[in-house]
């Protein structure tokens, strides 16, 4: 069943001219190397997706190789590209307004808000991802790279939804945040989602970004992180997806200056390998150490002043940092990487991609 087409991505895209600097492209590599280098977003049902690493404005090479995916992937073929491209009047793309909120405004709201400023920057259907994002970069080089999408106002696919939404939610100290990954399989294709869970008073929620309105936002409502999470596999059920692996991390700090980075797979639940019950207890368990952690003040700590001097945010063009963990690092399923151990969107042809 194909999903709408991203013509209106597309459009948005398309009020970015290029500049005329070089472009690297994403190539193609196997999911164990994605995976060690945080980069598991670069396929997409099979199909390799660009990532743009030249930075903003968008290079000429860029430009023109976004166009020309483009026309493979759309339903519409290159006549997409060459209507939006021909138009001599383009509609204006309104720039959403970052949320602004009253000190007495209630996180329930203010979260409803951060998912309406996230759905309005819209799904990036382009093919490209606009803005490149290294999982092993210190948190303060990830907010950075935040507060550039909100001054680019670009669309954006589900890990940018996550980087933006724990950006957006930093100032919300009673509300932890934790990414959760999914590896579904249809078609004979495995697809990879992720999406921001929080916790808000012992009540677990999401926000994210999917072209599916049913795997993005979720209000903190779940009294259990089984609950969010089977509520998730339910919504792949219907969209004739399996879901086969689940990926958690720790909570993410507050502090938007940390230089530690943040822990993408504490947990990873492979459910070949996993009873049902077996999955729900280890999900339990994974919020259990979740709050053990936090109670202890065990979480990722601020930094002294002189780190401050000595660590930089890395800036566009320049190398991010080396992860520290090898793959051998990993545990496998149901159980748990130590604490101090470190660290994905999905597109063949048109047919049902989350």
């Amino acid at each position: 069943m194909p999903l709408p087409g991203g013509g209106g991505a597309a459009a948005a895209a398309a009020r970015r001219p290029p500049s005329g600097q070089a472009a690297a492209a994403a190539a193609p590599r196997d999911e164990e190397q994605q995976e060690e280098e945080g980069e598991e977003d670069l396929r997409d049902g099979g199909v390799p997706f660009f990532v743009n690493r030249g930075g903003l404005p968008v290079d000429e090479p860029t430009w023109e190789r976004m166009w020309r995916h483009v026309g493979r992937i759309h339903p519409e073929g290159e006549r997409v590209a060459q209507r939006i491209r021909g138009a001599a009047d383009l509609p204006k793309i309104p720039i959403p307004s970052v949320p602004a909120f009253q000190p007495s405004t209630p996180i329930p709201e203010r979260l409803e808000a951060v998912q309406r400023y996230i759905r309005e920057l819209q799904y990036n259907h382009t093919g490209t991802q606009f803005f490149e994002i290294k999982k092993s970069r210190p948190l303060t080089g990830l907010m950075d790279l935040a507060k550039e999408m909100t001054k680019e106002a670009l669309p954006i696919k589900c890990l940018e939804a996550v980087i933006l939404g724990i950006y957006l939610t930093n100032n919300m100290t009673t509300l932890d945040r934790f990414p959760i990954s999914f590896k579904t399989h249809f078609s004979g294709n495995y697809f990879r989602h992720i999406v921001l869970g929080v916790n808000l008073g012992g009540r677990y929620g999401a926000l994210g970004i999917s072209r599916r309105e049913e795997l993005m936002y979720k209000a903190p409502v779940f009294r259990t992180l089984s609950e969010l999470i089977f509520d998730f596999e339910e919504a792949y059920r219907r969209c004739w997806h399996t879901l086969k692996k689940v990926k958690l991390g720790h909570c993410v700090s507050h502090d938007p200056h940390s230089v530690e980075q943040i822990e993408w797979k504490h947990s990873i639940l492979d459910l070949d390998k996993l009873t049902r019950e077996d999955f729900r207890k280890e999900l339990e368990r994974h919020a259990r150490d979740m709050r053990l952690k936090i109670g202890k003040g065990t979480g990722p700590p601020s930094p002294t002043k002189d780190r401050k001097k000595d660590v930089s945010s890395p800036q566009r063009g320049q190398a991010s940092p080396h992860r520290r963990n090898s793959r051998g690092d990993r545990r496998p399923s149901g159980e748990k990487k130590p604490a101090d151990s470190k660290a994905m969107p999905d597109l063949n042809g048109y047919q049902i991609r989350v």
